[in-house]
């Protein structure tokens, strides 16, 4: 068992810089208010969540990318959370804990993040699919 775990931590490679991020995470770096596809955005948590406003234009895929653990809901303006389609983790070394994607029609949803520590937490809205590895 100690041999296993020692071959994991050899395997396991530390991140020296910054990930090469896909296009629709293009602007994980960049600072910005509000929820966004051409950035990222820096909330304050109030005991453990955040929330937050954002409108979709044109229907598809969205998520919603946060650099945490926390949990992710998004809901119509005036309604019950919506099921997630799917959620993945982000790239390797981009500070991108995961993302969990939706169906969205054009519209006002709220996003609500809870069982959030920490200060501040970052999120960002990405359009589309995972891209493929």
């Amino acid at each position: 068992m100690i041999l296993s775990v020692m071959a994991l931590a050899m395997a396991a490679q530390p991140c020296t810089k910054s990930a090469e991020l896909p296009r629709e995470l293009s602007g994980w770096a960049r600072a910005g208010e509000g929820l966004d596809t051409r950035h990222a955005t820096l909330l304050s948590p109030r005991g453990g969540r955040i929330e937050t406003r954002v409108t979709i234009r044109k229907a598809g895929i969205f998520g919603i990318a946060i650099d945490r653990e926390g949990w992710i809901d998004v809901a119509p303006a005036r309604g019950k959370p919506l099921r997630m389609a799917s959620e993945n983790r982000g790239p390797r070394c981009s500070g991108i804990r995961k993302i969990v994607r939706y169906r969205l029609r054009p519209g006002a949803y709220r996003v609500t993040v809870a069982r959030l520590d920490g200060k501040q937490v970052r999120l960002m809205l990405v359009h589309g699919l995972p891209a493929r590895r």
